[in-house]
């Protein structure tokens, strides 16, 4: 499996993404400028956290616009495994290959901790070899990511099963004191309805490996291996 991390201007997590695929689980990886536009020979691709443009207008809004953009879209239309972590999450909400927004902050505060998400489904490429009903540990680092949509969507994503993670207590009860950023029905990640774009808060590529104290984040990355990240859920 070869994984392409799509590089913006003020990407941060490129390295860490690049370092977990390449170095700590042995897989193919390779960066791809933002300014690039074709992805062939890309099994999976990840639009990593940061500050992509600065963030300005709004997150992701100028990245989707990036030449890279089209061909990100087009991997997608053809079935291929897509992940947006934090800012990459923003990114594809801009670029309509999923659903909804990410917004301020409830309390208009940039948030920088550690967090505890609920696995609401498990068995997708990214969820493979994790529980139903698993809680991990993540940390997270945004200003803007509470999820927002209308109605009509939340009840689509709910009912088609396309929550991936939902912010909880560190037991797994749902309490709103632990969804730290407002999130709409505690949501931290979601799907596209072909199972095959994900899009996350948390960060799981800085918590892969033991030595950082936590390596709860890992098991998305192997989750990817695992599927193949071409065959659809």
């Amino acid at each position: 499996m070869k994984t392409a991390i799509v590089v913006f201007p003020g990407s941060n997590c490129d390295h860490d993404a690049y370092h977990v695929m390449k170095h700590v689980l042995g897989q193919p990886a390779a960066f791809v400028w933002h300014k690039e536009t074709t992805l062939k020979g890309f099994d999976t691709v990840i639009l990593p956290g940061g500050f992509a443009h600065g963030d300005y207008l709004r997150c992701g809004a100028i990245a989707r616009f990036s030449p890279i953009m089209a061909a990100v879209a087009e991997h997608a239309r053809h079935g291929g495994t897509l992940v947006g972590i934090c800012n990459g999450f923003q990114v594809l909400t801009e670029a309509g290959l999923l659903p909804g927004a990410l917004m301020r902050n409830r309390d208009v505060s940039f948030i920088n901790r550690d967090v505890w998400i609920r696995v609401e489904r498990a068995g997708t490429r990214l969820t493979s070899r994790c529980r139903q009903g698993e809680v991990l540990t993540m940390p997270i680092a945004h200003g803007e990511g509470n999820y927002t949509a209308p109605p009509e969507v939340l009840d689509r994503l709910e009912g088609e099963g396309r929550v991936l993670f939902r912010y909880t207590a560190p037991d797994g009860r749902l309490d709103d004191r632990f969804n730290v950023n407002g999130s709409e029905h505690a949501i931290a990640g979601i799907m596209n309805e072909q199972a095959n774009v994900f899009g996350l808060m948390p960060h799981p590529e800085r918590n892969a490996e033991a030595l950082l104290g936590n390596a709860e984040g890992r098991v998305l990355f192997e989750s990817l291996v695992a599927s193949g990240a071409t065959t659809a859920a």
